[in-house]
Order: structure tokens, then C-alpha cells, then sequence
């Protein structure tokens, strides 16, 4: 198998899967069965193989098989792009998520090194006209695909702001500390939005030299309160000058997790949250699409993609459209769907699995000679 792929994965109950152990091709992944018959499970369950709480962002307790209720525990080989590696994670109730990786253990921002994952949910339908955390999770995972020094940036940002906020409730004053926090912000923070701005950069650029059925989106990073963003270099002096402000709010009030990302439907210059709902969910796979081309590009292989139920919503001739182009693209792409006839362009061309409840465990069966 060549390119970044899910060789294998292993699943020992982890939500509706009992146990369950999948080979996977390395292009196209068909998954159809009933509502509730446990598709979205298999797709959540590769999403945990990169670093954070995977495509549904649920609690570590909540992945666990009910009623048992015993933890969880996912293990893959996984096609890297020199190697192979064997990912193995898991979750024991009241424990945190451990993680080992080639037989060592591992912190989560290690697999972003390994596997390079970006996905679509029916949660992200509304994401131009919700609240900016979405549409920063979806940029930060787009630029993790490409920099993988990202989640340990993010994670670095995060941990300081945490300590930072915990001085503002406290009211506390000894500026000694604020300066230390307010540093380790500054730097993780520059880092941030440089590979923010350089994911978008190549969003671009792979957008406008392809030749495709889904319209190109022109997206700019803007302050979610519609404020000026604060220049990467100025940051720890915006944090010292705010520190009065923020005491007052108890949080911080600028910075990198404060940045909204902005589309515009480039060929009606319509922004992207007025457009029809179709129109949005075809702005979201040209971006994915757009990612998966721009990672081909540069490191000769195309991220592992997820789509979860983006077939059902696309006609036919878009349907058959995202096809083809996932076929050129080589990526090893996961979909799912109610039923075959949703697959049916990708004859012959795909792996077709069928998912099915029985009395509330899932299981998998393979329809691919």
C-alpha cells in the first residue's frame, strides 16, 4: 500500500463496536448500514488516531461501549510516509487517554507526525453562520495536515492562557508570573498564525490551479469580535497592556484562539454564512479537496480524509464530480451513506463495506472481493 493510508484498525468497545477488527484498501471506503448501525463509529475511531478528541469532540467516557462502560481501545497500522507505524490508544474509566506509537509511549501530538487526518461531519453544515470556534477547529486542522509542529504550538498556547486566566479570576498582581505566561503566549502564538496564514496561503493556490465541480473560497483570518487582529510580533506587548482589561472579563481577550476565519464564494463575491446551504457545504469539500491537493503537492501524498454523510447531500452529478476527484487525487477517503445506490459512480472503484446492528453491537462485513 503506498501513500498515507489506514492500513488496519482494531476496535475493542469502543462505542457500538464490541470488537471489530477492519482491513482497509488504500483508495476509496464505502460504509452504508442503517441510522445508529455504528458507520460514524469507525470514522470517529480513525479520527482518534491524530491528536485531539476526534471528529465528534466527545468526553474519553463517552467512546465507551454502554452498558460495560470498561474503557475503550483503538490500534491500526498505519501507512506513514516513510513507514509503517502501529498506533495503539486507549482509555480505562477515571484514567486519562494514553497513547503508544510504535511500541513506545507517546504523547497525542506525536501522531500528527504520523497520521495526517481532516474531516467533514453533518455538525459542520452550519459552520460559516455559527460561533468562530468551529471554523478555527476546521483551520487548525487543515494546518495540522501540513505542519504537524502545530498541535504542540497549540497545545503550548493553550496550557500558558489556561495559567494566565487562572491568575486573572484570582485577581492576582505579581506581574513576575504574568510576564513568564504572557511569553510563552507570544511565542506559541507567532507560530500559530504563521502556519495559519501558510495553510491558507496553499488553500489558495491549490484552488486556483484546479480544475473543479466545487466553487473556490477566498478566506481571510479576522478578529472574531471584529476587532483589529494584533500583529504576531506585538502579541506579548497587546497581553501586558491588556492585563487591566482582561482582570475585568477574567479571561484573555486577545490572541490567537480569539481569530476568526472569514469565506467569501469567490465567483458570485457572495460571503460564504449568506449563501444557500448547499452552496456552504459545497465551500466546505472544495476546502478539504483544495488540502488534500496542497498536501499532495508538497509532500507527494494526500491527507486520510473522512466524509460523513457529504454524499446524501450533494446531487448526483456533484456526487459523481467528488468521485472522480477523489480517485485523482489517490487519498484514502471514508464515506458514509444509508445505502449502495449513494456509491453507485464509484463502482468498481472503491471498497464497499456494509454496517449493521445487531441488539445494539455493530458489525462489518466486506462486500470487496
Amino acid at each position: 500500500m503506498s501513500g498515507l493510508a489506514i492500513n488496519s484498525i482494531s476496535l475493542s468497545h469502543f462505542r457500538s463496536h464490541r470488537a471489530a477488527k477492519i482491513d482497509f484498501s488504500s483508495g476509496p471506503v464505502a460504509l452504508f448500514g442503517d441510522n445508529g448501525a455504528g458507520k460514524t463509529n469507525v470514522l470517529e475511531a480513525i479520527s482518534i488516531l491524530s491528536p485531539g478528541r476526534g471528529l465528534r469532540r466527545a468526553a474519553l467516557e463517552d467512546m465507551a461501549r454502554k452498558p460495560e462502560s470498561l474503557g475503550w481501545k483503538i490500534t491500526a497500522e498505519v501507512a506513514g510516509l516513510r513507514q509503517n507505524h502501529f498506533i495503539e490508544t486507549w482509555y480505562q474509566s477515571g484514567a486519562s487517554r494514553q497513547v503508544r506509537l510504535d511500541d513506545k509511549a507517546a504523547s497525542q501530538a506525536a501522531l500528527a507526525r504520523v497520521a495526517r487526518v481532516v474531516w467533514l461531519v453533518p455538525a459542520m453544515d452550519r459552520l460559516w453562520i455559527e460561533a468562530a470556534e468551529g471554523r478555527r477547529r476546521f483551520l487548525d486542522r487543515l494546518t495540522l495536515s501540513f505542519m504537524p509542529d502545530h498541535a504542540e504550538a497549540t497545545l503550548s498556547y493553550e496550557r500558558a492562557m489556561r495559567d494566565r486566566n487562572r491568575l486573572l479570576k484570582d485577581q492576582a498582581k505579581d506581574p513576575h508570573w504574568y510576564a513568564i505566561l504572557e511569553q510563552q503566549m507570544a511565542v506559541s502564538g507567532q507560530i500559530i498564525m504563521q502556519n495559519r496564514r501558510e495553510t491558507l496561503a496553499r488553500l489558495q493556490m491549490a484552488q486556483s490551479q484546479a480544475q473543479t465541480a466545487f466553487p473556490a473560497a477566498m478566506i481571510t483570518l479576522t478578529s472574531a469580535d471584529g476587532a483589529p487582529l494584533v500583529s504576531d510580533s506585538d502579541l506579548a506587548t497587546a497581553l501586558f497592556e491588556g492585563r487591566i482589561r482582561d482582570m475585568a472579563a477574567g479571561r484573555t481577550l486577545q490572541g490567537p484562539h480569539r481569530v476568526d476565519m472569514a469565506a467569501l464564494y469567490q465567483d458570485k463575491s457572495m460571503p460564504a454564512d449568506q449563501c444557500s446551504t448547499g452552496e456552504q457545504k459545497a465551500l466546505l469539500v472544495s476546502l478539504v479537496l483544495a488540502n488534500a491537493r496542497a498536501l499532495l503537492a508538497d509532500i507527494g501524498m494526500a491527507p486520510v480524509l473522512l466524509l460523513d454523510e457529504v454524499a446524501a447531500h450533494l446531487d448526483q452529478d456533484r456526487r459523481a464530480a467528488l468521485y472522480d476527484e477523489l480517485c485523482d487525487l489517490g487519498s484514502q477517503t471514508f464515506m458514509t451513506g444509508t445505502g449502495p445506490e449513494l456509491f453507485l459512480a464509484l463502482k468498481g472503484r472503491a471498497q464497499m463495506m456494509q454496517i449493521r446492528d445487531q441488539m445494539g453491537t455493530s458489525s462489518i462485513e466486506n462486500l470487496t472481493d
